[in-house]
């Protein structure tokens, strides 16, 4: 085990050396990641800022632009011949047909390389000419990414801390039975074990679709290729004394470290470790309308989320020497276009107090962070609306029907968010039911119907901000 962790840190340096040299000497990379849990927008989002970056025209705030120093941007071919092309011309059809709607949402590591010819700046602008910086954009799962705590997880501690977590979720109920009637000390046999993975995985999809963002592990939510194997197939089992060879316990003990080594280690060696820029993409307005456990659940998930990232910086000797180190992080909360610009501000706040563990942490290992709340894909406009002798801030736009397809017209009124927002974490860490002054809705909408000028990318909130922040220093 230690021969093969030596291996793979000498493997990954060697790679990390050969990639400093490259951009060092010849065109730089920057590999941006984009993740985020469960209908967060990643797709929507790299989508959206790819269309934005080719045709520029609603990207006022990154500066390269405003400075007109972007002489070109094109698509080229990726570079990792082994990880699927994001599939950006499907996705932006989709949001820009006739009568659009959502792309598929991300299931598997995918990536996209897009090149921007930019003219320099500074006292040598004059002498030198275009130069050119590939960003390479890597979309992965956010439960993916959850997974990598678990490799400091012992099985044992693991089971202990999702068997104490589950009570306070719904539909945990069944899973839970199962495992105490289970006696983990008996002789392993595969339907059993098949039986109590299933029921385990039932009530992590429906702890997911309640609202709820520590899910782990992610790949029994999605499995991909490994569905059905081995690696996937144990669950959480209260530990019986002096468990035996053989037995059940044993059994679910082997396949968990099996599962972090041949599934989450290589994740880790094959992709997270090489990204310079992340942007968290969270669905803040989805978790306080779920209620106070779920946006406590959310806040916890933040935290843990920054242990993964490796924070810091990248400078030229610091790659050399330790590898590479996420250098700037962004914690964004989409769906922006779902409130009223008046209310953005306590949004953005909200998502500040949500992550203030994971930005302090990151501040501190030397990584700049920031949070803002934007919308990748503008899919409503704003309407005041009359009600009750009041003037109400609303969105309008088409609603989604429950089965996906485009429902209603309809102005939207969600409730004004709080100006602090430890009215909203306040109970949510002292595990109150239920919020007792308001209730919090949202609604689902489908894509807006566009109608594109010549060099506009799609509508937005604050993308140009995101991308100024993750990106315009290297422009």
């Amino acid at each position: 085990m230690v021969i093969g962790t030596l291996a793979d840190r000498l493997a990954r340096g060697v790679g990390n050396v050969t990639d400093t040299l490259s951009e060092t000497f010849f065109e730089p990379t920057l590999r941006l990641g984009v993740t985020g849990l469960s209908r967060a927008g990643k797709t929507v989002f790299i989508t959206s800022l790819v269309a934005n970056l080719l045709d520029r025209g609603r990207m006022p705030q990154l500066a390269a632009e405003a400075e007109s120093r972007i002489l070109a941007a094109y698509l080229q071919p990726q570079p990792d011949d082994t990880i699927p092309r994001f599939d950006y011309e499907t996705h932006l059809s989709a949001l820009t047909a006739r009568e659009p709607h959502w792309p598929d949402s991300t299931r598997a590591v995918s990536e996209l390389r897009l090149s921007l010819k930019v003219r320099p700046t500074g006292l040598l602008a004059g002498l030198q000419g275009p130069r050119t910086l590939h960003l390479d954009i890597v979309d992965y799962p956010g439960e993916w990414l959850l997974d990598l705590a678990l490799l400091d997880t012992s099985f044992e501690d693991w089971t202990a801390a999702t068997l104490a977590r589950l009570p306070q979720r719904p539909g945990a109920e069944a899973y839970l039975a199962m495992a105490a009637a289970e006696d983990a000390s008996a002789d392993f046999t595969e339907p059993r074990a098949r039986a109590l993975a299933d029921s385990f995985t039932t009530a992590l999809n429906t702890a997911r679709e309640a609202g709820f963002s520590d899910c782990t592990p992610g790949r029994f939510l999605l499995p991909g290729e490994k569905a059905g194997s081995p690696a996937l197939t144990f669950a959480p089992l209260p530990k019986p004394d002096s468990p035996p060879r053989r037995s059940l316990w044993r059994e679910m003990e082997r396949r968990y470290e099996a599962y972090k080594a041949q599934i989450v280690k290589p994740f880790f060696r094959d992709h997270f470790s090489r990204i310079d820029r992340q942007i968290v993409l969270v669905d803040a307005l989805g978790a306080i309308h779920a209620g106070p456990a779920a946006l406590e659940d959310l806040r916890r998930t933040m935290a843990g989320i920054l242990g993964a990232f490796r924070p810091g910086g990248n400078a030229f000797l610091t790659q050399l020497l330790r590898g590479r180190r996420v250098e700037k992080i962004l914690f964004a909360a989409t769906k922006a276009d779902h409130l009223h610009h008046s209310q953005h501000p306590r949004l953005t706040a909200i998502m500040e107090a949500l992550t203030r563990e994971a930005r302090d942490r990151a501040r501190f290992a030397g990584a700049e962070t920031s949070s803002m709340s934007l919308a990748a894909l503008r899919a409503t406009v704003e309407q005041t609306v009359a009600h009750q002798g009041q003037d109400l801030d609303c969105v309008r736009g088409t609603l989604l029907n429950p089965d996906g397809t485009r429902g209603r017209q309809a102005a939207f009124h969600p409730g004004a968010l709080p100006q602090d927002p430890a009215h909203l974490l306040a109970p949510a860490r002292e595990g109150a039911p239920r919020w007792l002054d308001e209730d919090y809705q949202i609604m689902r909408f489908a894509p807006a119907a566009l109608t594109l000028k010549p060099g506009e990318g799609p509508p937005h909130i604050r993308l140009d901000r995101a991308a100024q922040f993750l990106i315009g220093d290297r422009l």
